[in-house]
């Protein structure tokens, strides 16, 4: 259904923008309002994730703007455009080289790759990896704010290949990427992105990313899990898969194109099964490993945060870090989310409850003296009642201590299985670099 639906609103919007070229505003106008209630429909499913709510968000906002234009111009009755950059405004928004409607088509569809709003993704809020931090800055940040600095052979590396355990922060590295690249395009594509159910589509899809990256330089596309876009040949794969592959490598090695300025960011879980010749093209290949104990305590307290009211020390953060070894980062943020919903449990269990003296919600320079919070029945002034019987404004939960992460973390266990683990660093020993 989701899908269905944003596929109708693509092609009302690829229909509008040609009417638009056209100067027919009227049919253009009711185009555009036609796309913006399926767009509006495709929010409201639950099928959408809520990056994908968020790019249509932009997009529909976009066609709406355009819309009031053409709404004011044909109430206006004027001939001539709407703005004076009414045809700045259609060469942006249509093909600049071609008039081919499928064309326009398929950089509809992608532009939702685009990431239209910045992550809020800081390198400080990647606990660990510095390899790979470094890494991204020599090839992203550098090469932006110092193009001076990349002349005659040396040269911004083109492809990074980020490898690794599940959940040790590929795609968070890569927001933090999108985050701090400045003025860069930062498309986020997944296999399901560029994968068509119709024949010869796919590798269209392809071609067109990496040309509307070109034309939004510098740019960055950066593809999770490219594995499954791009696994290794074999005989009995499909005709279509081999096609993909081949226009992926003709692109990322900018045969009879300029890639200056575009950066092919992967990840995957399973390097050994990309094709050769695609992890070949990835100058850099860098492991992301499990994090170390200090980058595992600096997890535990940027997941905590400091909006949650805990009794936890420098001490204890340290003692969990020591003990999760063969966590990811994943792993840890499940394990702060169960610790998290500790005092939620003791609420729902309490058979007594004391009154306390606390801020008061709706003024924190209020001290409120009728609060209530669970206690034990032996405890001074326990009165028995259920939380059902607390009123919403009287509630005070109890603080996250220690227990509750040593709890949460005694009916958990790491994700990463030992296998995988001893097949990533044989890779990284023989193909992998330092960052």
């Amino acid at each position: 259904m989701f899908g269905q639906t944003l596929e109708k609103a693509i092609e009302l919007v690829t229909k509008a923008t040609e009417e638009d070229k056209k100067k027919n505003y009227e049919e253009a106008l009711r185009l555009y309002e036609h796309a913006a209630e399926y767009f509006l429909r495709a929010v409201n499913c639950e099928a959408s994730s809520e990056m994908q709510k968020e790019v249509i968000r932009s997009k529909c906002r976009t066609y709406s703007d355009r819309a009031k234009q053409l709404k004011q111009h044909i109430k206006e009755e004027k001939r001539k455009p709407v703005k004076a950059d009414n045809e700045d405004w259609n060469k942006n928004n249509s093909d600049s080289d071609s008039e081919d409607p499928e064309r326009n088509k398929l950089q509809v569809k992608l532009s939702g790759a685009i990431v239209m709003e910045k992550p809020n993704v800081k390198w400080e809020d990647v606990a660990g990896l510095e390899g790979a931090k470094e890494a991204l800055k020599e090839a992203v940040i550098l090469p932006i704010k110092f193009p001076q600095l990349f002349t005659g052979q040396r040269k911004p590396w083109r492809g990074i290949l980020l490898f690794g355990p599940r959940g040790t922060g590929k795609s968070f590295i890569a927001k933090a990427v999108a985050t701090e690249a400045g003025n860069s395009t930062f498309f986020s594509v997944s296999s399901s992105d560029l994968v068509s159910k119709w024949l010869g589509e796919s590798e269209k899809l392809v071609k067109n990313l990496f040309e509307l990256a070109r034309t939004r330089k510098p740019s960055i596309i950066f593809i999770d899990e490219i594995d499954s876009l791009c696994s290794s040949r074999s005989d009995n794969e499909s005709e279509s898969a081999r096609r993909i592959k081949t226009e992926f490598l003709v692109q990322m090695q900018g045969v009879g194109t300029d890639n200056d300025g575009i950066l092919v960011l992967g990840a995957t879980s399973s390097p050994w099964m990309l094709d050769v010749s695609i992890w070949h093209s990835f100058e850099k290949r860098i492991y992301i490993p499990l994090p170390e104990a200090s980058a595992r305590t600096e997890m535990f307290e940027l997941h905590v945060g400091k909006t949650t009211a805990t009794s936890l020390t420098e001490d204890d953060y340290r003692e969990l870090g020591d003990n999760t070894e063969g966590y990811s980062g994943a792993d840890i943020s499940i394990v702060v989310r169960d610790a998290l919903m500790q005092p939620l449990r003791k609420i729902q269990k309490a058979t007594h409850f004391q009154k306390v003296c606390r801020p008061s919600h709706e003024d924190p320079t209020i001290i409120v003296h009728d609060l209530l919070t669970p206690c034990g029945p032996a405890d001074k002034d326990a009165m028995p009642m259920s939380w059902l019987d607390v009123p919403s404004d009287k509630l005070v939960e109890p603080i996250v201590t220690m227990n509750d992460m040593r709890l949460s973390l005694a009916n958990s266990k790491p994700m990463v299985k030992a296998e995988d683990l001893l097949k990533l660093k044989k890779f990284a020993e023989d193909f992998g670099q330092d960052g």
